[in-house]
């Protein structure tokens, strides 16, 4: 993998396929995989046709003991929203519930969907999604007494395209991925990728992922300009990240030639540009641009050809549609035409991924989450930040990249951040993203001590190995990562009342390494040398965190 929780992966599972036929004799296939850490199964037409056939109904149900309670996020309503740019998996989660609960909103769930029962932990999702089939989500069918798999909403297509799957023959389904055992289990697994398809043959030379500067979340529109952006890149480059994005209506505001001249600046401090483009035709009233240059294949070529000869390093696309099937053809589409590019792409206002990143190896990060943005414009989405960011890790950040754009150490205009600067220190590595947009912005990185600015500017994307060390689904998580031969620690404390926890570190024994933690006076720094039995104890905050680096 090229960005991740984990590099280089095996996977091994038992097959088992059923075959079946119906009493004309029309065949389909259930192939089941099962492996340490999950059962997948998905369902395979083998005959073949020239004729186009629909599914008008996913039968697949998923049932629960009675005493089962679910951590589930809300999808939301077609067309409604700012624009109408619904659904776009951005809403807060509820946690602990019955599985039998309703949502208020009334559309039933999205993946990943995490349930417990007992001792024991399961998150379903779905990978493997081609372009021609639908997403889908989970509605709970009272009848069956379960959590149906269900298609979208009929209005979410792209130009009136395919709602439903169809297809000629033979045709595949997406997995069905249950993933099953502890917390510990779920964390760590890497069946969204494993059974997501293999790369397609493209280059690869271009990829690389890494942290970004960004005027925008913070700053918002007025600061889309030639000035600011020339500030920014300057920012990457001072901090040793390798990207800075360009958002909304810098086509209008900075223009293509004076971007030329930017990528070029850019470069010679070894930062690459990204820039913004509205993904949206005709499915909301968005008006940011550029728009509606990306909806054919021509269109794209264009486009595209000429964001490679300005030496654009990717795209972030945003206000997609929703997860039907012509609107996830749309995805597979311009991820496509990206890699004949050598563009990265990131998909804003979008749809669970679902794998994709295995196989089109330059999307680097998807949206798809109630992230930063959300906190800067609403205090109730601020107060709920602490508990929906130890959440994360449990269910939506589990297999697929998230661009949460993380991190405001200093002060968010107009808003009470309800987290501490540790809390928010902790989070691009607890996040998982192939390209970490960070909020933070050069005067409130100027605010913090060295040793903070310092670690900031070595923070990796593709990790070599993830070790889960405690944690519970929306109230704290403490989380390793591994790069090289480091090792990486962060905690977070999504709770309104201070934590300890003490951390086993035989498995990074003999390295020395730092600790930064908290105090009512700031960031409080701490150098540990770790011999076999060193038990870190680390004390957070209300809404604290801490980072480690051994």
């Amino acid at each position: 993998m090229f960005h991740g929780k984990q590099k280089n992966i095996d996977y091994k599972a038992n097959q088992y396929t059923v075959h079946l036929k119906n009493k004309q004799g029309e065949l389909i296939d259930i192939i089941f995989n099962l492996s340490d850490d999950g059962l997948a199964f998905r369902y395979e037409f083998p005959e073949t046709s020239s004729e186009l056939k629909k599914i008008i109904e996913e039968k697949t149900t998923y049932n629960f003991i009675k005493n089962a309670k679910a951590w589930l996020q809300p999808m939301s309503k077609a067309k409604t929203g700012w624009k109408e740019t619904n659904p776009s998996y951005e809403e807060n989660y509820v946690m602990g519930v019955p599985v039998d609960t309703k949502p208020e909103i009334g559309e039933g769930w999205v993946y990943p969907a995490l349930f417990n029962a007992n001792d024991t932990w399961i998150l379903i999702t779905e990978t493997g999604l081609h372009a021609n089939y639908s997403g889908t989500r989970l509605v709970y069918n009272e009848l069956l007494g379960g959590m149906q798999v269900t298609f979208p909403q009929k209005e979410e297509v792209l130009n009136e395209g395919a709602l439903n799957p169809q297809s000629q023959f033979p045709w595949i389904t997406p997995w069905r991925i249950i993933t099953i055992g502890s917390l510990k289990t779920i964390t760590e697994s890497t069946l969204g990728t494993d059974l997501a398809d293999k790369a397609i043959d493209m280059d690869t030379s271009f990829i690389k992922g890494g942290l970004a500067s960004w005027s925008w979340v913070l700053l918002k529109d007025d600061f889309t300009n030639y000035e600011t952006s020339m500030k920014f890149i300057d920012y990457a480059a001072e901090m040793n990240w390798e990207y800075c994005l360009i958002d909304a209506d810098w086509d209008i505001k900075i223009g293509y030639d004076k971007m030329k001249e930017m990528a070029d600046y850019a470069k010679t401090k070894q930062v690459k540009l990204l820039v913004w483009y509205n993904s949206s035709g005709n499915w909301n009233s968005t008006v940011y641009t550029p728009k509606s240059k990306l909806l054919t294949h021509s269109e794209r070529e264009t486009e595209f050809a000429k964001l490679q000869e300005m030496g654009i390093a990717g795209l972030k696309i945003d206000f997609f549609g929703g997860d039907g099937q012509s609107m996830i053809s749309y995805y597979h589409d311009i991820l496509k035409d990206a890699a004949t590019h050598n563009l990265m792409i990131n998909f804003h206002g979008a749809t669970l991924p679902r794998g994709w990143h295995r196989t089109y190896p330059h999307l680097m990060t998807v949206e798809a989450v109630k992230g930063e943005e959300f906190i800067t414009f609403f205090q109730e989405t601020a107060d709920l930040q602490p508990s929906h960011c130890a959440m994360l890790p449990f269910a939506r950040n589990v297999f697929d990249p998230m661009d949460f754009t993380p991190m405001v150490l200093d002060s968010i205009p107009n808003i009470n951040r309800r987290t501490t600067p540790a809390f928010e220190l902790a989070l691009p590595v607890l996040f998982l993203s192939g390209i970490q947009h960070i909020a933070e912005i050069p005067e409130g990185m100027a605010k913090q001590p060295k040793y903070v600015v310092d670690y900031l500017k070595e923070i990796p994307t593709n990790w070599d190995e993830a070790k889960f060390i405690d944690g519970y689904p929306g109230k704290f998580m403490v989380m390793a990562r591994k790069k090289d031969n480091t090792w990486h620690i962060v905690g977070i404390n999504g709770e309104n009342s201070p934590k300890e926890i003490e951390i086993d570190l035989s498995f990074v024994s003999g390295k020395n390494g730092i600790v930064i933690t908290e105090d009512d006076n700031g960031f409080k720094l701490e150098n540990v040398t770790i011999s076999g039995n060193t038990k870190l104890r680390v004390k957070m905050k209300s809404f604290g965190g801490f980072v480690a680096k051994f």
